[in-house]
């Protein structure tokens, strides 16, 4: 004969599994309920493939918030939020979604989709390192620092070669670029332990040289990607500056790049890869440059109203 506090009085039901709660358990059903329902969200939402090749469920939160960072509005989200739900299914990789976004806003708004591909922008400044280098030394332009590239200068020991050299009237920077063409790859600790070791030497020359007198100095790893746990723990430690697309939190790679507008032309759809490459072998890195020296977008040779979409693309990303 059952008890008498356990006939159920409240069922669930899960797929294919029902659930009973007992009275004893009903000061704490509505929490219950909330975590099945939870795992029932779950277990409907299709899982996506990351670049790593691991997969998770897709996640309409951190598409909002890509979004919102490019710029669009309220309505504009939830349209497209709402066409990529009804598109998506298992298996499908965060790139084809990315793409989609892309698509989607780039019928909306030009310069919207132009900040939603910013990342991806941002490697297609390779293959090289050598535009990646002349774009953070536009970013610490943009910050005040007197800035000179590629540079090799002596240190106590030996000669090395500095990506970044940024200068104020207090601090020098001695930076070091870590470009990669992947998203998967990151820079381990052997990174800047090795950066470290060639700071050092620098920073034990020039300390003693008069022209450098009442400057301090701090050297610098500078990554598109990510840096490993441990790379970040140790650049803590011993007092190297990291900065990677996400790190340190707010101000990483990507806060700097919204925060002063320093959009790489990498970014525009109005020019094809070719006449990227030709701006870049011009140190033309920034869609500010252009601006700047309109010359530059005569000498594209598009057609006017190519030319006309392409203004208003960067002055949408460099003025909004």
């Amino acid at each position: 004969m059952a008890k008498e506090n356990s006939k159920p009085i409240k069922r669930y039901t899960r797929k294919n599994t029902c659930y009973y709660l007992e009275k004893k358990d009903s000061k704490h059903r509505n929490r219950i309920f909330d975590k099945l329902k939870k795992a029932d969200k779950m277990q409907n939402t299709p899982l996506i493939k990351k670049a790593s090749g691991e997969t998770e469920p897709f996640s309409q939160e951190k598409l909002e918030i890509s979004l919102r960072r490019a710029g669009a509005g309220k309505e504009t989200i939830t349209q497209v939020v709402n066409e990529i739900k009804q598109w998506i299914q298992d298996g499908v990789s965060t790139h084809k979604i990315y793409t989609k976004a892309f698509d989607l806003l780039q019928k909306k708004k030009g310069g919207m989709a132009a900040r939603y591909k910013l990342k991806k922008a941002i490697m297609e400044l390779g293959p090289t390192g050598f535009p990646f280098e002349h774009f953070i030394g536009q970013i610490m332009k943009h910050q005040g620092f007197e800035v000179k590239t590629g540079q090799v200068i002596q240190g106590h020991c030996v000669q090395h070669e500095v990506d970044v050299i940024a200068t104020n009237h207090e601090i020098q920077y001695l930076m070091e670029c870590k470009f990669h063409n992947s998203q998967e790859k990151i820079s381990n600790v052997q990174v800047p332990l090795y950066i470290r070791s060639r700071m050092d030497d620098i920073i034990q020359k020039r300390k003693n040289e008069p022209e450098f007198n009442g400057l301090k100095f701090q050297g610098w790893v500078v990554t598109n990607t990510r840096f490993s746990a441990d790379a970040m723990q140790y650049g803590k430690c011993s007092g190297l500056k990291l900065l990677s697309w996400d790190y340190p939190e707010n101000n990483s790679l990507k806060d700097l790049i919204e925060e002063y507008r320093i959009f790489p032309i990498t970014t525009l759809a109005h020019i094809t890869q070719k006449q990227k490459i030709m701006l870049t072998e011009k140190g033309i890195v920034l869609c500010q440059q252009l601006l700047e020296e309109k010359h530059e977008i005569d000498a594209l040779g598009l057609a006017k109203p190519k030319k006309q979409k392409l203004l208003e693309e960067i002055e949408a990303l460099c003025k909004t």
